[in-house]
């Protein structure tokens, strides 16, 4: 009697999910996450602006109030005038813009001809010099004020924008960095090349290098823009009268010996951030980016 074999079934062969699934899958658990990290973080950020923009539509009383007012008030004209009515507040930012934009093209420019200097030209004493620019780094700059006003008092410049122009014309950090984008970026060959041709040093800096790390040395131009504009200390040090105030200095003319009125110090100090938060609207991408860019080369 013979027997009818069954049907053989193919064996049954789990399958893995692939690496790109499970990295997807996990990028999906992971993303609410995310999501949410950086929500809590833009609040935190975005938050005392708001708010200081509530206190200067509202008053002194609202700086006080627990939980914090978070309704804007209508009496922000009101205040903004009272400001104009204080101080020369429209001359201060005039001041402070002429300074940082000053202070801005100074550093995209000056630091960039020291960089080159210190990444393509050989003389002696060079790694010592690059060396000790960068010790300074690690200097405080409170250290230096003291004898940064002794030199500004011997050359007459107390009380005077130049006293904020030309101290911050250049900066060790500035240098270092554009040290370090043309040192990545420009080869040698051709300098050498450009050199054959009959260009001097300079004629290599303005026609080759300086158009090729033109997008790092406006980065840098930009953050010398906003340091200059933020600063107190020193503007605090050396400028007496109110019509060579900058911004910061203007706030602080605001407060009397007794008692400071936190809607009138919010309306300017907001009037003060508006022109930074245009500034990072229109260039905050390109800042970003050639921060990274930097940190990456550097």
């Amino acid at each position: 009697m013979s027997q009818t074999e069954s049907p053989r079934t193919a064996p049954t062969v789990t399958r893995r999910p692939s690496s790109k699934v499970a990295r997807a899958r996990q990028v999906q658990r992971v993303r609410p996450v995310t999501y949410v990290v950086l929500g809590l973080a833009t609040l935190a950020c975005v938050f005392p602006i708001y708010w200081m923009f509530v206190v200067s539509s509202v008053g002194s009383q609202a700086a006080s109030q627990m939980p914090p007012r978070v309704i804007p008030g209508g009496n922000f004209l009101n205040l903004l005038k009272l400001v104009f009515d204080t101080i020369p507040f429209l001359r201060s930012l005039a001041n402070s813009l002429v300074v940082a934009a000053c202070i801005g093209v100074g550093q995209a420019f000056l630091c960039s001809l020291a960089g080159f200097a210190f990444a393509k030209l050989t003389f002696k004493g060079r790694d010592v010099l690059f060396l000790l620019l960068v010790l300074t780094m690690t200097v405080p700059a409170q250290l230096g004020v003291i004898p940064q006003y002794l030199i500004i008092s011997k050359l007459g410049w107390v009380d005077t924008l130049q006293a904020l122009i030309v101290p911050g014309l250049v900066s060790a950090f500035g240098i270092f960095w554009m040290r370090q984008h043309i040192s990545a970026t420009i080869n040698d060959e051709l300098l050498q090349a450009a050199r054959m041709d009959g260009c001097n040093s300079w004629q290599i800096f303005t026609r080759i290098a300086f158009p090729v790390v033109r997008p790092a040395a406006a980065v840098l131009g930009l953050l010398g823009f906003v340091n200059s504009w933020n600063d107190f200390l020193w503007p605090f040090i050396v400028l007496k009268s109110p019509e060579h105030y900058t911004a910061q200095i203007a706030i602080k003319a605001l407060q009397s010996n007794m008692s400071i009125d936190l809607g009138l110090a919010m309306a300017g100090s907001f009037l003060v951030t508006v022109p930074l938060l245009v500034l990072f609207a229109f260039f905050g991408k390109q800042m970003v980016s050639g921060i990274m860019d930097g940190a990456f080369k550097g």
